[in-house]
């Protein structure tokens, strides 16, 4: 296959999944999930993401030789950049949490839905941030060592098809609150498709960084890598483990984590 074409495929099945997600707003009438299936999806999620940031990020951040510094200083620091971008992002840009947890500035000129929005928007921008920078890697790979395509872009086609598979859930658990703020299906649900969107278009990004800055490499593996984890932890298990039947995201959480690592093992 051409490895265009193949990039192209990975880059925006994230995108699809989400829009695939966000479609429910058409079947269910209810305002929100029932607060077991939310912890489920919050949990199965977290487990996806934080296993993804592992195997498909930091490891391979880890494992790129470097001749500049140690390769565990350069990951650490990456990680740590991308944590201070997302912490930056939480305090100046408004947004609202699932819980109706308001952070950012205090301001009316921006309306509910598009605070629900931008929230949805942070969280997918280092999912496709980790995309593309997974692609991007795998790409110079081949350019540079060739070899079978699906065998060098594995890792990167793991990570992608991860990220899919939780997007479906989020995609549905996030628009039915943009469904109670707009009083629509059809803005929820485009709101929804706005937000997969988004995606590749920051996949764009991290493919450019990861393939023509070739001394970006692992220095962008560690920060989307940073991005993910910051994402998982400020957002996903607190709403996963939070007021009763806990263990229901917990669970769901270990469930997402193995689901991935098989994943990795059988395609990678």
């Amino acid at each position: 296959m051409n490895p265009i074409l193949l990039i192209a495929i990975f880059l925006i099945l994230p995108a699809i999944a989400t829009t695939l997600g966000s479609s429910v707003v058409y079947f269910f009438k209810c305002k929100s999930l029932n607060p077991k299936i939310e912890k489920i999806f919050n949990g199965f999620a977290a487990g996806v993401m934080f296993a993804a940031s592992v195997f498909g990020l930091i490891i391979p951040s880890m494992e790129t030789p470097i001749d500049y510094m140690s390769p565990i200083v350069v990951t650490i620091i990456g990680i740590l950049l991308g944590v201070a971008l997302l912490l930056l992002i939480d305090h100046v840009i408004p947004h609202i949490h699932g819980d109706n947890e308001e952070e950012g500035p205090k301001t009316e000129k921006v309306s509910r839905a598009n605070k629900l929005f931008l929230a949805i928007t942070i969280h997918n921008i280092p999912e496709g941030l980790s995309v593309g920078v997974a692609l991007g890697v795998a790409f110079s790979l081949f350019t540079n060592q060739g070899g079978d395509i699906f065998t060098v872009m594995s890792q990167a086609m793991v990570l992608s098809i991860a990220i899919a598979i939780q997007n479906i859930p989020e995609g549905a658990a996030t628009v039915l609150p943009l469904k109670e703020s707009t009083n629509s299906s059809h803005k929820a649900f485009g709101y929804g498709v706005l937000s997969g969107i988004i995606e590749p278009l920051a996949g764009l990004v991290g493919l450019f960084l990861a393939f023509y800055i070739e001394i970006l490499m692992p220095w962008a593996l560690a920060f989307a890598a940073g991005c993910m984890i910051y994402v998982t932890v400020e957002d996903l298990i607190p709403n996963a483990v939070k007021g009763e039947h806990s263990h229901y995201g917990v669970l769901s959480f270990v469930g997402g984590f193995i689901i991935m690592m098989v994943l990795d093992v059988l395609l990678g």
